[in-house]
């Protein structure tokens, strides 16, 4: 038996270096409306320290009734080999969308890796970083 009754997570929250600039890169590349936006205020006193103001961060919310979020922290760089986030995956619809979403990050000039079908696994996916060098993954059915 489990210890806690959970339906899965509520929000996912990244720490970040540039507000601006990963504002920028996650509105462009997924659109999504945010939820909550605080990043005009980052430089004001008190508000990266200010859970009520979200720490001048923005939170999106996803298609799914779930929540994304971005958090200022400052010039500590992102390392996927230590104890922590390996990455974060984000799903789309089929391999269809898969190629497509390729294509769109091509047009927009965010280099990403090949996609990957996992037979096995029976999923497809296809990789790339954001600003902060984040592993960033989209996902999709196969079948």
């Amino acid at each position: 038996m489990a210890l806690i009754a959970s339906n899965g997570y509520a929000h996912v929250r990244l720490t970040v270096t540039d507000i601006k600039r990963s504002k920028e890169f996650y509105d462009t590349v997924f659109g999504w409306p945010a939820a909550i936006d605080t990043s005009e205020h980052v430089d004001e006193p008190g508000v990266t320290e200010s859970q009520e103001q979200f720490y001048g961060g923005v939170v999106y919310q996803t298609p799914q009734g779930t929540l994304f979020g971005l958090r200022p922290v400052g010039s500590q760089s992102f390392d996927s080999s230590c104890t922590g986030l390996d990455h974060v995956s984000f799903i789309v619809a089929d391999l269809d969308a898969l190629k497509q979403a390729a294509a769109a990050l091509d047009e927009a000039g965010i280099p990403h890796g090949e996609v990957s079908v996992l037979e096995d696994a029976g999923l497809a996916i296809l990789s790339f970083q954001d600003p902060d060098d984040i592993n960033l993954e989209l996902t999709a059915p196969l079948g």
